[in-house]
């Protein structure tokens, strides 16, 4: 049996953002049920080339795979290269042969920016009025596409605002996207607010937000980053992907280690949400999601990106093992 590769390019062609949506709606309300699984999420630190290695493998149905991606923040200043690259290896739950290796750097973006609107359905405003972006990288570009699925009338009736430490970055996101490029403090006073930056402290306060205002928090992926005052995690409806990953690399990892924040703070995981197993928003409370990317989420989007490229015809084929 052959195995397929599949460039980014390919997988730009082959997958649309509104397939990439349902694919993660799917895994969190599988993830929720208990149908899938998912071990432990492995750390390869690399302190002397400032940068790390992440080992994600899972199981959802009949897909199986692995994903093998880095997080190097200085890699555009210093190589002209991406922060993140990834590569996804999908097999055959019964044979175990590869049925495909493809980037899974666009996969990564995809899925995280769709994992963001997913939360921001089940846990924003009904009809929100006001988007802010905080950090205007390729993240914050891949969440507005996703959430322009969920929120069709973006496009019009939804101000866009976005914030960066970079003015230029801001500027030139606001362009592309129709909005206003803004301080921190205006974007943070959303009735949906995204952070995306690499910050290893707060960057949005209290103070800032606004009654409602749901925050998808996907920066902190890893030890010791931050990116939300810790007064908002107590004062909020607190909503995690998964209790392991969270507590040792997500946006609660330092208050818990500091004592500020109790795992019984945490109230769900967008699982349980999106499976019904409890409620999403109830009133006017501030919400939280907080992020760091579920392996479930690959695997759901590699299969769809995969089925597709085989009723397409799309790829490469080779007898990798022979």
């Amino acid at each position: 049996m052959n195995t397929l590769i599949l460039t980014r390019d390919e997988i730009r062609q082959l997958i649309a953002m509104e397939r990439v949506v349902t694919a993660v709606e799917s895994a969190f309300a599988a993830h929720g049920r208990g149908q899938a699984q998912m071990p432990a999420k492995v750390y390869l630190s690399l302190p002397e080339y400032d940068g790390d290695f992440r080992a994600m493998p899972s199981q959802l149905g009949d897909a199986v795979g692995v994903k093998w991606v880095n997080s190097h923040p200085q890699n555009p200043a210093r190589h002209g290269l991406p922060a993140v690259i990834g590569v996804y290896i999908l097999s055959d739950p019964d044979t175990a042969l590869p049925l495909a290796i493809m980037d899974a750097t666009l996969l990564t973006a995809m899925r995280t920016g769709a994992a963001g609107a997913v939360a921001s359905k089940y846990l924003a405003v009904e009809k929100p009025r006001t988007m802010g972006f905080i950090g205007c990288g390729v993240q914050a570009r891949v969440l507005l596409e996703a959430h322009r699925v969920v929120y069709p009338e973006i496009a019009g009736d939804i101000e866009l605002r976005m914030a960066d430490i970079h003015d230029e970055a801001a500027a030139a996101f606001a362009r592309e996207a129709g909005g206003s490029a803004v301080s921190l403090e205006s974007a943070a006073a959303c009735d949906i607010v995204c952070t995306s930056t690499p910050s290893q402290s707060p960057v949005v306060k209290q103070s800032w937000l606004s009654p409602g205002a749901h925050i998808n928090a996907m920066g902190a992926d890893g030890p010791g980053k931050q990116e939300l005052d810790p007064d908002i995690l107590l004062a909020g409806k607190l909503v995690i992907d998964d209790p392991a990953q969270a507590f040792h690399s997500g946006e609660v990892n330092i208050p818990l280690h500091k004592g500020i924040l109790t795992e019984e703070g945490v109230y769900a995981m967008l699982g349980e949400i999106v499976a019904g197993k409890k409620a999403g928003r109830t009133g006017d409370e501030i919400t939280i999601f907080d992020s760091t990317g579920l392996a479930i989420q690959d695997v759901a989007v590699a299969k769809a990106i995969y089925d597709q490229a085989r009723e397409r015809g799309v790829g490469q084929n080779i007898a990798l093992v022979g």
